[in-house]
């Protein structure tokens, strides 16, 4: 899973034609992941975490509150599922996304275990 964490902030107050730039980004890592043989089989854009519900335990029920969990600037603005054998090859293709300086976290998801 490539997690993409960014400045929900600095997204919205972009250009029609700056966000366009990020989008041509997006194709040219999605383009380049086919190419390269790895497989995307998953992902999306998320919605701004001000939208988000958190649910919380509390006392002997829960609570459900507005906003994201942590007080950060970023946030995880969207996500890619990728199949791939070429891990290394991988992490090169997403050197393509750290083009506004910010990270990308690559992650394993682990198989669900047997019952």
């Amino acid at each position: 899973m490539i997690n993409l964490p960014g400045d929900e902030d600095v997204w919205e107050q972009m250009s029609p034609e700056e966000r366009e730039k990020v989008f041509d980004r997006h194709r040219e890592f999605s383009e380049q992941l086919t190419a390269r043989g790895h497989e995307i089989t998953g992902g999306a854009e998320l919605e701004h975490s001000k939208h988000a519900k958190v649910v919380r335990p509390e006392g002997s029920g829960h609570v459900v509150t507005d906003g994201p969990f942590a007080e950060t600037t970023e946030q995880l603005s969207g996500f890619y599922i990728v199949a791939t054998d070429d891990l290394d090859d991988l992490l090169d293709v997403c050197k393509l996304m750290t083009f506004d300086g910010g990270a990308v976290e690559v992650r394993r998801l682990l198989d669900a275990p047997e019952s």
